[in-house]
């Protein structure tokens, strides 16, 4: 399954996660895959898709950066499969 990772830095302050990141990596359990990410253009916000089949790995993986970030964690679809889905209701 495929979620999206919304990441908000404390203070709107992105250098203590980037510095840990350049430090000791993306800190993801196996079974946790990261797959693309993007930042908003103030560097206040991180968008992370990710895969995986068990979701209690996020709480292990939170844990390692929620002293830098909080965050929300939304269980998402392709548009494709949206419009699938919503199809018969048309």
């Amino acid at each position: 399954m495929t979620y999206m990772v919304v990441e908000h830095f404390h203070n709107g302050d992105p250098v203590p996660v980037y510095r840990r990141f350049h430090e000791r990596g993306r800190l993801l359990p196996e079974g946790l895959r990261y797959v693309a990410s993007w930042v908003d253009r103030e560097l206040r916000h991180c968008y992370q898709l990710m895969e995986t089949e068990d979701p209690s790995l996020f709480a292990t993986w939170i844990a390692a950066w929620s002293d830098l970030a909080h965050f929300e964690v939304h269980p998402v679809v392709t548009s494709q499969e949206a419009a699938d889905q919503v199809a018969p209701r048309l």
